[in-house]
């Protein structure tokens, strides 16, 4: 018994990364718009986790005692980064014309309100009095639209079938999204404890 339920869950994890296999092979029906439009939008998030990633463990190797939250930023941005790469992917492909109804303009509604949200609390390091007001308000609009792109998603699950790949994806990326910028704020909210000794680093 205990061996015929190791089997059944070995095939599961084959048929799941079949899944992802064979999502992920969508990429060779990109067309030249859309590898240009995919290189831009994805290439700026892995900028955004080279950044962070960067940051975090030069001053760690460096000798700045990070707060423990502030390592949220870049797992939360890798998290992000990689779902919201393979996610795009069908998005460009699969889903490209239910896309074009709606769901496209929300999603630039997404990232005009969430890289922005990055660039302002990046900009409340040294003017908190002018940006951190701004820069919460686009994070939370930044999540008012996901919860809205979301929920057309879920119309388009349930009309078309349910696309686990897509699903998940998009559940990591959200909660990625959500551990970066929460521990993000909330280091702002704190003063930005070790950024200061570490910029002075690099800048040597």
């Amino acid at each position: 018994m205990q061996r015929s339920v190791a089997i059944l869950e070995k095939e599961k994890q084959i048929n799941v990364l079949n899944e992802i296999s064979s999502y992920a092979s969508n990429i060779r029906k990109f067309k030249r718009d859309d590898w240009l439009r995919y290189t831009l939008w994805i290439g700026s998030i892995f900028g955004l986790l080279c950044a962070t990633t960067g940051v975090t463990v030069f001053g760690a190797m460096t000798g700045t005692v990070w707060p423990a939250y502030v390592w949220w930023i870049p797992i939360g941005t890798m998290m992000f980064c990689g779902a919201l790469a393979l996610d795009d992917i069908g998005h460009r492909t699969l889903y490209k014309k239910q896309l074009a109804r709606g769901e496209r303009y929300v999603h630039q509604m997404i990232a005009g309100t969430a890289v922005p949200s990055v660039v302002f609390l990046c900009m409340s390091f040294q003017h908190p009095d002018i940006f951190k007001v701004p820069a919460l308000v686009l994070i939370l609009l930044s999540f008012f639209y996901s919860a809205l792109d979301e929920g057309m998603h879920w119309v388009r699950y349930y009309q078309q079938g349910l696309d686990r790949v897509e699903m998940w994806s998009h559940f990591v990326a959200i909660t990625g999204h959500a551990l970066m910028i929460g521990a993000w704020w909330h280091w702002l909210d704190q003063g930005y404890p070790g950024l200061q000794e570490t910029l002075a680093r690099l800048t040597l």
